[in-house]
Parts: structure tokens; sequence; C-alpha cells
């Protein structure tokens, strides 16, 4: 077992400007909808020079996040860290694209589910399809003018109104960012499921995760807040991570126990992976 998460991320905020079908965001009613300064660098500061991998966004749009500039900035003063974003294109109107490049972005993500707008329209995902074409080639361009290393990924969930469009979105996309993919939607717990799929978790091996009231959760598809393992306002990183109420969660999904956990009994997560050389945390 790992004695400090390899993965941090933080929801430094819980708004969003789209309202995909698929996602639990449109059903969130926790708070606040920022988190406080001093808890994300709190979080931060505890975790330097570590190598850790942040991923400052969780149940929200970045770039919808004012303060991402300066989130990233922070987390850019070590120079063993890295930064992995997820967008869906619909950019504030006040982002500030230049200082978020800039900040040392390395790997991000953006996730336009349609070539045509048409076929857009139809999956569900919510924002201007024109609009976020523009907004991505712009990040594109600036990363280009900036001559920074940003890997940039443009991808497509894998549904029924995509199929016909994927070869073509990989095309175009591979033409302008590193690259174009297309990837399988993931059901969230709580939204939908009514049971569990009976196998370890991978995803605590060695990640956390931290909602904006300070409250570090089991899973990044923890959009409720079920599973709980303790708060940064009152405990050190290292003391959730080693504290009983994880040891105890791990022990259980080590086993694929996920039923004795209120948020895993309802997780159907890697029932297409492969445990048969599975060996724990």
């Amino acid at each position: 077992m790992i004695s400090f998460p390899k993965k941090i991320q933080i929801e430094t905020s819980i708004l969003c400007n789209s309202h995909c079908v698929f996602c639990p965001h449109n059903e969130l009613q926790r708070g606040p909808k920022q988190m406080e300064e001093w808890v994300w660098k709190k979080i931060i500061d505890e975790s330097r020079g570590r190598g850790i991998i942040y991923r400052p966004f969780l149940i929200n749009e970045p770039f919808v996040d004012l303060k991402l500039p300066d989130v990233l900035e922070y987390i850019k003063k070590d120079n063993t860290a890295k930064i992995e974003l997820n967008s869906n294109g619909h950019f504030s109107l006040k982002a500030d694209l230049k200082r978020i490049v800039s900040a040392g972005i390395d790997w991000i993500r953006f996730s336009i589910d349609g070539f045509t707008e048409e076929t857009f329209k139809k999956s569900g995902r919510g924002g201007k399809f024109d609009t976020i074409i523009k907004n991505v080639h712009a990040f594109i361009d600036e990363r280009n003018r900036q001559k920074s290393e940003c890997y940039i990924e443009v991808r497509m969930i894998d549904i029924n109104v995509t199929e016909e469009e994927k070869a073509e979105f990989i095309e175009y996309w591979n033409k302008y960012a590193d690259k174009g993919t297309v990837t399988q939607l993931y059901s969230w717990p709580w939204s939908g499921q009514t049971t569990h799929h009976p196998a370890p978790c991978p995803k605590v091996a060695d990640e956390m995760f931290f909602l904006t009231d300070g409250s570090a959760v089991l899973c990044c598809w923890d959009a409720f807040g079920k599973g709980v393992i303790g708060n940064v306002k009152d405990l050190s990183i290292e003391e959730i991570w080693s504290g009983e109420p994880m040891q105890q969660y791990k022990k259980w999904l080590a086993k694929g126990e996920r039923d004795k956990i209120e948020l895993c009994s309802r997780c159907d997560a890697y029932k297409t992976y492969d445990f048969s050389d599975w060996k724990g945390y």
C-alpha cells in the first residue's frame, strides 16, 4: 500500500455551463460553490515535492472558474508537479487562455460528442457547438504559439448517435490536436444504478479527491459525497490517507466487497476489467 497518493483531484468550484443529460451535476444540491483559497492552497502545500499529478476540477467545468490561472500557477511552483485537465470546451468569456497555457498544463482532454452540430445536439451534451469548436482551436493555437508541451486530446463518447461519425472525428482532430479519440460512457454511482459489480476498485489505489467543502471522498465519481473519508480542513492529507475510514474501505474493496460501502454498493465500474492478476493495494 503506497504511503501517499500519486494523483490529487481538487474541486475548486462546482460551477458548470453545460447540462449534459448523463451528468449528475444537474442534481447537485451540495455546496459551497467555490472552495476557499486557504483550503486548495493547503492541499497543494501538503503535497509539494512528491511528483503529484494534480487535477484541479471534479464535478465542474474548470474553465468557468476564473481563479483557475491562480490555482495552476500555484501548483507549478513545485517543479515536480504535473497538471491534467478535462474540459467541455465551453469556456467562460473571461477565461484567460494565455495565462492558463503559460501556467504549464501537461495534459488536457476536450470532450465534444459529435463531429457535426446535428449529432452534437442529439448527444445530450450541453453548449453551443460552433463556440466549442472555436474555443478548442483557440486553445490549440495558443499552445502552439507559446510552444507549450501540453498534450491535447479531443475525444467523443461512443454512443448510438455518434457511431457514424467516429472516423471523421478522429481524422479531423488528429490534424490539429495530439490525438482524436473515442471513449466509453461510464455510469455514475447513485445516478440510476441499482446494484454493484462485485470486484475490486483500482481507483482507490493511489488517487485522492477533494470536494469544495474540503471533504475527501473515495472516488471522482462520488458526486453526492457518499464516501467521505475525512476533511482537509481538520486533518492533513497524510492523516486522511492513512486513517481508519480509508484503510477499512480499501480492505473491503481489495476483496471486491463493494456492497459494504454505501457509495460503491451502486457502482459497476471496471466491470470489463481483468482482475486475474490482481494483487491488491
